[in-house]
């Protein structure tokens, strides 16, 4: 099989992989369900990986790198598990920002923000982020429940760090007066967080939801999310309805 020539660009491996893979896992996935994907039989795959574990490394380059994969030599072989976790460590490390803006790690004094701008600047990155990234964070979540070292980096060090920050944002602004308290401070920021998720990402595999309209649902969320959270005050009641009478003309 290794002296085949390659009748596929690697890229449509790699892509049949990412597909798989997110839709199965890693473990539940097979060789076979690449190669069916594909149209080739199960050895024929051989000819461009050597395992499974180099098809989910193919996977996770073309996902994080696209360009990437037609650096490599054929046939692709197996990465160590620290080896496939850096390669998303690296491309997470480079997306820091654009997840979660500075303006949420601000602890200036309230005089000097104007709290619904911040909130609504969190809420736009964190959308904008997870919608541009969805079929990365899809792959990474999916194959992150059957590896462990996976696992322990998504979940553990990206995932709820992400969420305790988010937490202590919220706390310090309650405390401060600009939000209005919550019940649990924990549960709020899994809210935020699970409610941009499901319009940013996971609508999109709903046959119900899928044909919303993208602008619509970003603008909704928003809309929603800082009702939720922001203190209702006469003034921005008489806004809201200033700008229903408009929107009634």
């Amino acid at each position: 099989m290794r002296g085949r020539k390659p009748v596929r660009p690697l890229t449509e491996v790699a892509d049949a992989a990412v597909g798989v893979f997110t839709d199965k896992g890693f473990r539940s996935a097979g060789i076979s369900d690449v190669s069916a994907a594909l149209g080739l039989s199960h050895g024929a795959l051989y000819t461009y990986v050597d395992s499974k574990q180099a098809l989910l490394y193919l996977a996770l380059l073309r996902a994080v790198q696209p360009e990437a994969v037609n650096t490599l030599a054929i046939p692709v072989t197996a990465r160590p598990p620290q080896e496939v976790v850096a390669l998303v460590k690296a491309w997470a490390a480079g997306q820091a920002e654009a997840a979660w803006p500075a303006a949420a790690r601000s602890s200036g004094h309230p005089a000097t923000r104007l709290i619904d701008q911040e909130l609504g600047g969190i809420i736009d990155a964190l959308y904008g982020f997870i919608e541009s990234h969805r079929q990365v964070l899809k792959l990474v979540a999916r194959c992150a429940a059957d590896l462990p070292e996976l696992a322990q980096w998504y979940f553990v060090q990206q995932r709820r760090a992400m969420l305790e920050q988010l937490g202590e944002y919220l706390r310090q602004r309650i405390r401060a007066g600009e939000l209005s308290p919550v019940p649990d401070v924990p549960a709020a920021a899994r809210f935020i967080v699970e409610t941009i998720a499901w319009f940013a990402m996971h609508r999109y595999g709903d046959p119900d939801s899928a044909m919303l309209d993208d602008d619509a649902c970003r603008r909704t969320v928003r809309h929603l999310l800082l009702a939720a959270f922001l203190p209702a005050t006469s003034e921005t009641a008489s806004q809201d309805g200033g700008q229903q009478q408009k929107r009634e003309r």
